[in-house]
Formats: C-alpha cells, structure tokens, sequence
C-alpha cells in the first residue's frame, strides 16, 4: 500500500512523529523550520503516513531567488525514514522531485545522516549505504558540490557510565579535563541573558579561525527560539566570574549536537573547551541522550585538511569517526542546473578578475 502523504501544520503532530522516525534530526523539527522561515526560507512539512502510523517526514526549505521566477528547495539533514525500505524511498524521493518541479525549483537538496562507514579509512560503503546510492544516481540525483552541512562527524555513545566514558577517552584529553578544574575553570549554565556574551566569544573565534559567522541577529533569534523551547542548552567557561569561552548544545529525541562553539583568545592554556565538552557530555546523558554528535569532522581525513586540529581535539573525546553520503542534489532542469552551478560561478569570477585587472590591482 501506497503512503498517504500529509502535509503537516500543527507543532505538536509534526515534532511527535518525527521523533519516532530512524534519522531523526534536529534540523527538522518544527522550530527550525519556524526559524528558517523568519530568514527568507517557507517550510512545507510532509509526512508519510500508512494507518495512522508515520513512515518518513521531510521537512523542505524553499527559497525565492530574487530577479528570477524560480526557487531552491533543502531537506535539511533529512529526509528522516529507514533508508534500507527502498519502496517507502522510492516513494518519497518521487513526492520532493515533483516538489521540486511544482515550486520551478533550481534543485532539491537532501543531505540525512546515512552512514557510509565508520572510522576515517575511505573503504566502499556499507552494503545499505551503497543501495541508497545507486537508487540516487539511478533517479538522477547527484553529489552536490554545496555541502551546506557537514557530512562527517564524530559521536560518543553516552550509554557507558562515566567512569567508562572518561577511560574512553585519550589520555591527553583526560588529562586536560582535570587540568581545567585544578586551574580554577568553572562551568554554568547560561540563558538568554547571556547570549551576547556567547556570541562575542563565537565572533572573536571566527576572527581567530578564520571562518565567515552571520550577524549576531540571526544568531540570537536562532538561539533564542531553541533554548525558550528547551531544545538547546547554553554552557559557559568562567575563571573568577569572566566568561572565556562557551558551548551551544541543541537537542531533539535521544541525540544532543555540539553545534557552536567559541572561546577566548586568552586563558586558552587553562583548557576550558576540554571541561566544556566534559560537563556538556555529562548533562546529556542526565537529559537521557543516548548519543553526543560533535558535528563535524573533515572531508579528507588527511592534515593537510583546514578540520583536522578540530578532529583530533573532537577525537581526544572517544567517539567514533561517522563517514557520511552528505548533501545530493535533484535538478528537474539538467542545463539551469548547470548554468546555476557552474556556468554563473565561472561569469563570475571573471567578471571579479576583470574588474581587479581595470582598477589596477593585483588578483590574489
């Protein structure tokens, strides 16, 4: 029998059967796309539903391009459903490509957390994994070259006692997080009041790190409508009341993601994030998750990757090392798809060296 498929309007009814889904994830639950949709972004929430009984979810973005009658369309970390189902796959990768070309969409971008493997060999992927791809390369998807989240990752199974979880734990690592306690680094829980600290440690870690932030506003609205629905948690680093650096948990069923996190350029040698990954990991096992996503490991698990201090510092923790399928892309139109990807990134870029070269300046 066919799914029913039903679009979704009520909070509750969508955040309740998403949750009972394999591949539940955080960014699609009902606050996300309630955020997204404050930033330029309209939610449509489709469930797959057999007797009453929720089968899948998808959670799509769309987005208007400006100047021109079509859009772009994202399943953040979804769709959510058991990819080994190849029927109820078929099915609702056919209901987002008609999405697609209903709402004259450039793309539609799914990016859920199939595993390929575990551990950072690039060995073939697991025999479900693989099935997924070839069913994705047979309807005509493929591997985007925009992944806009990250397709690796490493998780700590928070299962074992912490005794367990702290002897798991690479003896450096451990060592560092008993060195910030004896150092006179303390952890509290923060709230909104405390959100422009959070985020001014978040700037000046960009600055350091050499990575793009948004404006605090979209930061502060994001967090703000996470934690008022209790499904984020602010931890702070302070050494004699200052805070010096801090940690945005997110939260939705048995998962907790370590998804933002900043410090100062000071006191770095006192090793806070250390006790912050520590208290963060102990809190989400008191809020009975099972498993702590520290969001993010790199592409290439060579060290001539921009990730891979952050790795060996998230690998320090015990976790494993996540392989990912990462972002796929359906265009219904193979030549705009081209032009929006390919041919208007190469304009340009010559049209920015062209420019440089008239002005006199030296291209970098």
């Amino acid at each position: 029998m066919i799914p029913r498929v039903v679009q979704v309007t009520d909070r509750a009814q969508w955040d309740t059967a998403l949750a009972a889904l394999p591949l539940a994830h955080v960014l699609q639950t009902w606050d996300w796309g309630d955020f997204k949709s404050r930033w330029g972004w309209e939610p449509i929430r489709l469930l797959f539903e057999r007797d009453g009984q929720p089968l899948a979810a998808a959670q799509i973005l769309c987005r208007r391009l400006s100047h021109i009658p079509l859009s772009v369309t994202y399943v953040p970390k979804g769709p959510a459903l058991d990819y080994s189902d190849v029927s109820l796959l078929a099915h609702v990768l056919s209901t987002l490509e008609a999405q697609a070309r209903d709402r004259r969409s450039l793309f539609v971008k799914i990016d859920a957390d199939v595993r390929l493997g575990v551990g950072p060999e690039n060995l073939p992927p697991v025999p479900e994994a693989a099935a997924v791809l070839k069913m994705l390369a047979r309807r005509g998807w493929r591997p985007s070259a925009e992944q806009i989240q990250f397709k690796n990752t490493v998780v700590v199974d928070l299962r074992p006692d912490e005794d367990t979880l702290l002897a798991r734990m690479k003896a450096k690592t451990r060592y560092n997080v008993r060195l910030a306690g004896r150092r006179g680094v303390q952890i509290r829980s923060g709230d909104e009041a405390d959100l422009k600290t959070f985020y001014s440690l978040y700037r000046e870690t960009a600055r350091r790190d050499g990575f793009l932030i948004r404006p605090p506003a979209y930061y502060l609205d994001l967090w703000t409508q996470f934690l008022r629905a209790g499904r984020a948690r602010l931890l702070l680093a302070e050494v004699e009341g200052a805070p010096i650096a801090g940690l945005m948990l997110f939260l939705f069923g048995q998962t907790a993601w370590y998804m933002y996190g900043a410090s100062s350029s000071q006191y770095r040698n006192l090793m806070p994030n250390h006790l912050l990954q520590w208290e963060a990991i102990r809190l989400a096992r008191r809020l009975g998750c099972t498993q702590y996503d520290m969001w993010g490991a790199p592409d290439h698990f060579d060290q001539s990757d921009p990730m891979w201090g952050v790795y060996r510092f998230k690998t320090g923790f015990g976790g494993e090392t996540i392989r990912g399928m990462g972002a796929f892309d359906y265009p219904p139109s193979a030549w705009r798809y081209w032009i929006y990807t390919a041919a208007m990134p190469r304009m340009l870029a010559l049209m920015r060296r062209r420019r440089t070269s008239s002005l006199g300046l030296k291209a970098t």
